[in-house]
């Protein structure tokens, strides 16, 4: 570690600036949002630094730097487009064993700014020591819309309420299972509205009844695989959950997002293999939620869009137990999106169905329904039915040129296509080796997919098949 992270206190701490360009005028403000009593050294002076001078927000001396000019202050800053100068400046703030920042140069500099989420009290500082500005700068705008503004007014009150609830609740190990039901409940929802009052009175009744005699369920949809369509709620909730319940196809960089003292218990379903079944999951859930347990289910895509979360919930209400469901992105959009291929388009096709080949008993899908012109159909699970599908929908009238995909591992660095109509694509599929998970598009919007990602008729290249078969199984 080339460097020790810390977060001064700098109200009222004397900082000398050398330059008085715009970078001087930059690091200025910066300084004066922490309180720091400034005074800026240069022979000309920006406009911005002498309006800030007229309001007396800071002080100006109009000369040449020279070293005697660094006693008295704790922090220098080097701001200047004169390296020479730069150069003067942190050689004297090393003989006067003071911290020294020089603009654009990390030799130069016993110190480095970081790029800064300010959620104050709350703050976050992204470094790469001085390497890659530009790439902090990135980090931060990712992890800034984790956390909202109003992020800050629920850091203020809890601070306002440690005492009280520290006095209440002696042990520490169910303090801070209250305080995560508090950052992740009720309470927390009111201040992120604005509803600061309410939240007083939630926050005092949750005190009163610190001891819940049961824990609470998340039904939470994990998308396609690619972390990034995570959503921020669904993250969130993945870092304070103490048990995470998950399907055999959430992407392993998905799970590490959970806390690291988090239980993984896998519940994942495999068509024609030895499984656990949807009984005995819900009543794993049961069971967890009434220890007392935050559990997260973790299930691919949306969890009401054949995740089998309506079931889920179902038992956790007939139990009588909490629970909340965060929706994910589906196969359907995802792989649609991955592949430039628009759902729905005002004149190929103005309604979307979403439908599965596969079904409890004997179900079996209305075919004469499914085969109307002017739509979409994406059929979920649909790879060992694929023949089926297309058989029945040109038996139903549909025409076997309609255009149809099947897209695999949508999404994900192992995505393919195999796109033909429902005449070929059976056949094409068969020859590629199409596997779950893969999902099946029928309809004109099928021909707008962007070609040059597709395996169609032509063999696709070694690595593309070997990437294929070398997709993560989560060791499941």
């Amino acid at each position: 570690m080339d460097y020790f992270p810390l977060f001064a206190r700098l109200h009222g701490t004397r900082c000398l600036i050398v330059g008085g360009g715009e970078v001087a005028a930059r690091k200025a403000k910066q300084l004066l949002r922490a309180g720091a009593a400034i005074t800026i050294v240069a022979p000309e002076i920006h406009t911005e630094l002498e309006q800030l001078a007229a309001e007396g927000k800071l002080d100006l001396r109009r000369e040449q730097f020279s070293k005697e000019l660094i006693a008295g202050y704790q922090l220098i800053v080097a701001a200047t487009s004169d390296p020479a100068v730069n150069h003067e400046v942190a050689n004297a703030a090393f003989h006067a064993q003071r911290f020294c920042n020089v603009v654009d140069d990390r030799e130069l500099s016993s110190v480095i700014v970081p790029a800064v989420i300010d959620r104050s009290p709350l703050l976050i500082a992204v470094s790469t020591g001085g390497s890659s500005p530009v790439l902090a700068t990135r980090i931060r705008q990712e992890i800034e819309a984790l956390f909202p503004p109003a992020m800050a007014e629920l850091a203020a009150f809890t601070g306002q309420w440690r005492a009280a609830v520290q006095d209440r609740i002696s042990d520490p190990d169910e303090r801070r299972r209250f305080w995560q039901l508090i950052m992740n409940g009720k309470v927390a929802d009111l201040l992120f509205a604005g509803r600061k009052q309410e939240a007083s009175v939630a926050m005092q009744a949750s005190m009163d009844g610190h001891a819940p005699t049961h824990g609470e369920a998340w039904i939470v949809g994990a998308g396609p695989g690619d972390p990034e369509l995570l959503t921020l709620k669904a993250a969130r909730i993945l870092g304070s959950a103490e048990v995470i319940l998950h399907d055999r196809l959430v992407a392993p960089a998905i799970l590490e997002m959970a806390r690291r003292d988090a239980e993984f218990i896998s519940v994942g379903k495999q068509a024609g293999k030895p499984s656990i079944q949807q009984d005995e999951i819900n009543a794993l859930l049961i069971k967890l939620v009434r220890a007392g347990k935050r559990v997260c289910r973790l299930k691919g895509g949306d969890p009401f869009i054949f995740g089998r979360g309506g079931e889920e919930i179902e038992a956790l209400e007939a139990a009588g137990l909490p629970w909340q469901v965060v929706p994910g992105i589906t196969a359907a959009s995802a792989c649609a999106a991955a592949a430039g291929l628009p759902l729905t388009h005002r004149n190929l096709s103005r309604s979307l169905v979403l439908t599965t080949a596969q079904g409890a008993d004997d179900y079996q899908p209305d075919w004469s329904n499914l085969a109307r012109a002017g739509q979409t159909v994406a059929f979920y699970m649909g790879v060992s039915q694929l023949p089926d599908i297309c058989r029945e929908l040109i038996n139903a009238g549909q025409t076997p040129a309609c255009p149809a995909v099947l897209i695999e591992n949508g999404s994900t660095l192992q995505e393919r296509r195999i796109q033909g109509t429902l005449a070929t694509l059976p056949q094409l599929a068969m020859e590629a080796g199409a596997v779950s998970p893969a999902l099946v598009i029928v309809g004109e919007v099928v021909g707008l997919a962007r070609a040059q990602t597709a395996v169609q008729h032509e063999a696709a290249p070694a690595s593309l098949w070997s990437r294929a078969a070398a997709r993560p199984t989560n060791g499941q």
